[in-house]
């Protein structure tokens, strides 16, 4: 059964940094494109970044590039994001899911379905 669990969550003020993390159990890590998500109370689900199983393709969304790295450690089937300089928009649900298919305008996609239960990242002041 796979098994895709985040962590890391909290509190954070405006300029602060957080990094959450995504452990995935149940699959052979070492192969899977992993990206992160967040998703806002009323709004769509967006693409936050993503990187390739081998750690050389990685993607960002324009709102979070030069501010969050996503990275990965096989030996440990986790996926990071460390968030970096966060503002108040950023404050939200971030989800982690495993082989992430993209669509144009950065929402979710119906084709991915392997996802955590999401990691709160909530502002404080």
């Amino acid at each position: 059964q796979v098994q895709v669990a985040e962590s890391g969550g909290g509190l954070v003020q405006a300029g602060s940094s957080l990094r959450l993390s995504c452990e995935v159990s149940g699959r052979t890590f070492n192969r899977d494109d992993m990206g992160w998500y967040r998703q806002a109370p009323g709004k769509k689900r967006e693409f936050v970044a993503a990187m390739g199983w081998s750690g050389s393709i990685i993607n960002y969304h324009g709102n979070v590039k030069g501010r969050f790295t996503i990275s990965r450690d096989n030996a440990k089937n986790t996926v990071y994001l460390q968030m970096n300089n966060l503002k108040h928009k950023d404050t939200t649900i971030y989800f982690c899911v495993v082989d992430p298919q993209r669509t144009p305008d950065n929402t979710d996609n119906p084709s991915n379905k392997l996802w955590g239960q999401g990691a709160t990242s909530t502002g404080s002041s």
